[in-house]
């Protein structure tokens, strides 16, 4: 990769960041935001939801802006919302304050996410989206390896409040990297005018793509397992199984390291490879270790749990960048919104595990190993369905 594509590639790896960071980094706070706040464990559970919904709903705005006024100015109000919002959950002084806070980070936390893969789409070819994106996966890998430990290290010194004070100042730095390094990759004769009726229009059409959903939902569906464990696990590991926050963010952390692996292995794969044959074997391999996942969780042996939930987590390194890539290939003239209705996807099937969780009166690791089956199976089925 040219030294000028490793430099983007670190910015916006930076920018995808702002979504894990919002999410790992409290997630060992629970406990304690639950006993400050005086609510139950689902009322701060429910912030982790709202925010999911912010995410998947900010991106659909997001993205025809970005096809219409470039990709920065889109970055900078979002950054800016993501920064005053993290400002207000550190002083909220209830927990529906701040799960509606939690929503107005999450509106302007989503533009990193969109605007980086229609980037990524501005400036490569299908083989080279699939390295570029898998350079991004090192960021999204590294903020669940240390956003974890970090909070926790936050939490026990300064308290959970400081976790969202770092998230502000993290915002405010990176509104001063997009403004002197990235760079415009859509130039004014490129962008669009279509008015909100164009833009419905435009959505329709995408979604009525079939080849699109067939790798957009390939990525999505599996995804929903992942936000089941982000949702599920600080109580089953944290509080049924007894880890400590720091144990629970190393735990947290060597998953991580899984999914940075897998996504370096598939870049290099991939120049061999067809992405879309790569694809169907990730997806394979992702329905298993659901499967495993679940089996695991049902045993209620901690360390069987661990090794599943491992496997099913690195495997996104490699099915993210190619479902992402893949989907992305023939959406080039609205890859802004493309990329809006992907990650609405993704984290729409966030927001619903998150509510799901809720009305469950299932034990939390047979809810959570439930999710993981499922989520790959339909990753996999939904797929061959719309590919035929």
């Amino acid at each position: 990769m040219p030294p000028r594509h490793r430099l983007l590639a670190a910015i916006l790896g930076a920018l995808t960041a702002l979504g894990p960071l919002g999410v790992d980094m409290y997630l060992p706070a629970f406990p304690m935001m639950a006993a400050e706040l005086g609510v139950g464990p689902g009322a701060i559970q429910r912030t982790l939801a709202t925010f999911l919904l912010g995410m998947a709903v900010g991106q659909l705005v997001h993205g025809p802006l970005s096809d219409r006024l470039g990709r920065r100015a889109p970055l900078f109000a979002g950054l800016a919302i993501y920064g005053l919002a993290s400002v207000g959950c550190a002083v909220a002084q209830d927990a529906t304050v701040l799960a509606w806070l939690r929503l107005v980070q999450a509106l302007g936390g989503c533009v990193g996410i969109v605007v980086a893969r229609a980037m990524v789409r501005d400036l490569c070819d299908e083989r080279g989206a699939v390295r570029m994106s898998a350079a991004l996966m090192l960021a999204m890998g590294a903020a669940p390896i240390l956003a974890p430990a970090l909070g926790g290290w936050l939490m026990a010194g300064l308290g959970w409040r400081s976790i969202f004070w770092l998230l502000a100042v993290y915002a405010a730095a990176m509104m001063v990297i997009v403004a002197l390094v990235l760079p415009e990759s859509l130039p004014p004769e490129r962008r669009r005018r279509d008015n909100l009726l164009g833009i419905v229009v435009v959505y329709g059409r995408i979604l009525g793509d079939r080849r699109f959903l067939s790798f957009a939902l390939a990525g999505a569906l599996p995804m929903s397992g992942l936000f089941a464990y982000l949702t599920a696990s600080p109580g089953v590991l944290m509080e049924i199984h007894g880890l400590d926050p720091v144990t629970y963010g190393m735990a947290f952390g060597a998953n991580a390291v899984g999914l940075i692996v897998t996504s370096q292995i598939v870049s290099r794969l991939v120049r061999r490879l067809a992405p879309a044959q790569l694809l169907v074997q990730a997806l394979a391999i992702q329905a298993a270790m659901g499967l495993l996942a679940a089996v695991a969780a049902a045993s209620g042996l901690l360390w069987p749990l661990l090794s599943a939930l491992f496997l099913y987590l690195s495997v996104m390194g490699a099915l993210l960048p190619l479902a992402g890539a893949l989907a992305m290939a023939t959406q080039g003239p609205v890859a802004g919104s493309a990329s809006a209705v992907i990650g609405a996807l993704q984290f729409g099937t966030g927001a619903l595990v998150g509510t799901g969780f809720g009305l469950l009166s299932a034990p939390a690791p047979i809810a959570m190993g439930g999710f993981l089956a499922v989520a790959g199976l339909a990753g996999l089925a939904a797929h061959h369905a719309l590919r035929r």
